[in-house]
């Protein structure tokens, strides 16, 4: 298998998991998506709901957990 292949593949199993994290954080934490913060327009003709509070929160938090993490493997 080409080096190609194999990144197609971890990128492919990368997306999946964040898709099953998503799933789980919204079954255990109803309350995510819809933060002071999070935009929500509704007209007739379309909707448009912009999480950016929710995108902060993930974002802090997965830069903690992953600086944990490199800490844990430098050593």
């Amino acid at each position: 298998m080409t080096d190609f292949a194999r990144l197609l593949i971890i990128i492919g199993l990368v997306i999946a998991f964040a898709g099953v994290l998503i799933l789980i954080a919204i079954r255990f934490f109803p309350w995510l998506g819809n933060l002071p913060g999070d935009f929500r327009i509704e007209t007739e003709r379309f909707r448009i709901y912009i999480p950016l509070a929710t995108m902060i929160l993930v974002s802090l938090l997965a830069t903690i957990l992953l600086n944990i993490v490199i800490r844990i493997f430098r050593r």
